[in-house]
């Protein structure tokens, strides 16, 4: 199973909305390096939910629902989508700030591509992030 990190304002749409909803399609993704790795997505997947802007923070865990498919807004075939499942909210959000404090994260895309809107992430970043939500 791999693991992702998907970026969004909570603004426009936050992980309270996702758990509401249950499930929802992620869309929007343009940069040609998020979209590679959204296509390499997989049903069953796991991604930390990060929220944007002012809070800049992991909130939580959603599952991938669907495999990757072209945008059915978007007519550009360049263009896909996934649809995911809220899972947990974290126990205590892991912000941008401590994630920069920590030497093994420091190869952590967030931190050396922070614009990237979807990214890998390792099992071992993926276990310690988690350890500093508790």
């Amino acid at each position: 199973m791999n693991k992702f990190l998907l970026k969004t304002e909570p603004s426009v749409y936050s992980f309270d909305d996702l758990l509401r909803d249950k499930t929802t399609v992620w869309d929007g993704v343009a940069n040609s390096l998020a979209l590679k790795h959204l296509r390499s997505m997989k049903k069953g997947d796991q991604a930390f939910f990060y929220h944007t802007g002012d809070e800049k923070q992991i909130v939580g865990i959603v599952s991938i629902h669907s495999d990757p498919y072209q945008d059915p807004k978007n007519s550009d075939p360049k263009l896909a989508v996934v649809e995911v499942k809220g899972v947990e909210k974290l126990k205590k959000p892991v912000t941008l700030a401590a994630i920069k404090g920590e030497k093994r994260l420091a190869r952590f895309p967030l931190v050396t591509i922070g614009r990237l809107s979807v990214m890998p992430v390792s099992d071992a970043e993926w276990d310690f992030i988690l350890s500093l939500s508790h």
